[in-house]
């Protein structure tokens, strides 16, 4: 059977599937529409630069893509640094509360934006709070020389009043003192980066006991590729990212990027959901996807078969006797009967075993008038020496005591 169709058909899909992914990587890539903060995204609104700005010098840097439910209770996996980048889903009350303890037992974090209440829960908020245009210029650090710094769109103010009233009565046992807040009243606040008219934009906050602190930046467009790539913006983020050693401490460890609320859980880094994400949104995996279609089309219409059956010559096999038959016959034609005879006789003993000794005692065992008939023709035949289809006639009789002696197939049996 030849397959020349078959190997045709599936160098043609080969090069079907080739050309449709060099044209994917060889048409123009759209702009992302993807505004999350996330280091798993390259886009301009993405944040993997500053992933692997950390990665390039050093130090280390991972990604954290679990829920915060146990933050301060880590001990082997501990991060020196929390980093929180106006993530869209909000934090837990039970993972602010775990924020806080991090941060009174030494821990650092640095929350951009709202960062899913982080924010908030320092006592601090940005503005404007809408969706505005309005942006402020920022003063630049009197350590540093002319940078080129974006314009910050938003900027910190500090909660109401009464609001700081009710955590200093909470600390003090007032009715509202389990909130996950309540325990976090920073010692002393740094101005790191501010606008020109006052008003910061980059804020830490430090805090009695284990050394902690919380960084607040204000725009969270600053932690982005396209700022990181555009801008002097490195210069100052960059400090802010690597955590101080307190001393008599160990040295810092590693920085922890919160992308479990980003939306990048665990549960969304299977390979089979990244696989079918990309088939569904890339060019190429559209392609591939109508290129699997048509081969199962193809596979299909040919693998069933329509119409009637083929009409085809029946071979059917020859019976045993038919076998026996045409042995006589060419032993008949090498003119040695006796010999023929003779062989035919020992197999049929042999296939007998003990009962089939000798002729003698075979037709004693004979069930019936036609087996002992057939018996005695082959002692005929043996004594005989003259007559044409000598062979013959015993292979036939052979066959006829070994059909009598043979156990008979009854349905019980099966």
């Amino acid at each position: 059977m030849s397959y020349r169709l078959e190997i045709a058909l599936a160098t043609l899909l080969a090069a079907a599937i080739a050309v449709a992914l060099w044209a994917a990587n060889r048409a123009p890539k759209e702009p992302a529409l993807d505004g999350r903060a996330s280091t798993f995204l390259s886009g301009p609104q993405g944040s993997r630069a500053l992933h692997e700005v950390l990665i390039r010098l050093g130090r280390p840097s991972e990604r954290r893509r679990t829920a915060l439910f146990s933050l301060a209770d880590e001990r082997a996996r501990r991060p020196a640094m929390l980093v929180v980048l106006n993530p869209p889903i909000p934090l837990l009350d039970a993972e602010l509360e775990q924020v806080s303890e991090f941060v009174r037992s030494g821990g650092a974090v640095l929350a951009a934006g709202r960062a899913g209440g982080i924010t908030r829960c320092a006592g601090w908020r940005i503005e404007p709070d809408g969706y505005r245009d309005d942006s402020s210029s920022v003063r630049l650090p009197p350590t540093t020389g002319a940078l080129r710094l974006p314009r910050a769109a938003r900027v910190l103010a500090p909660w109401k009043r009464e609001s700081t009233q009710r955590l200093e009565g909470l600390v003090k046992g007032g009715p509202e003192g389990d909130e996950p807040c309540s325990a976090l009243i920073p010692t002393a606040i740094d101005t790191i980066l501010a606008a020109t008219n006052g008003r910061p934009v980059i804020l830490r906050l430090h805090y009695r006991g284990g050394g902690g602190t919380i960084t607040l930046a204000a725009d969270p467009g600053w932690f982005t590729n396209a700022v990181w790539r555009d801008t002097d913006v490195p210069l100052v983020v960059l400090p802010l990212l690597t955590p101080r050693a307190l001393p008599g401490r160990p040295p810092p460890g590693r920085v922890a990027w919160d992308e479990y609320h980003q939306g990048f859980g665990q549960e969304a880094a299977s390979l089979a959901g990244r696989t079918w994400g990309w088939l569904r949104e890339a060019p190429a995996g559209w392609a591939v996807l109508q290129l699997i279609a048509v081969a199962l089309v193809w596979l299909a219409l040919t693998a069933v078969r329509f119409g009637p059956a083929r009409v085809v010559i029946e071979r059917r096999r020859r019976s045993p006797l038919e076998h026996l038959e045409a042995l006589a016959a060419g032993l008949e034609g090498a003119a040695d009967a006796d010999t023929a005879v003779q062989r035919l006789v020992m197999g049929l003993q042999r296939r007998l075993g003990r009962t089939g000794r000798d002729l003698e005692s075979l037709e004693l065992v004979m069930r019936g008038p036609r087996g002992r008939a057939a018996v005695l023709r082959l002692r005929h035949l043996i004594t005989e020496r003259d007559g044409s289809g000598r062979v013959l006639a015993a292979a036939q009789a052979v066959e006829d005591v070994w059909e009598e002696l043979r156990p008979r197939t009854t349905r019980d049996a099966f």
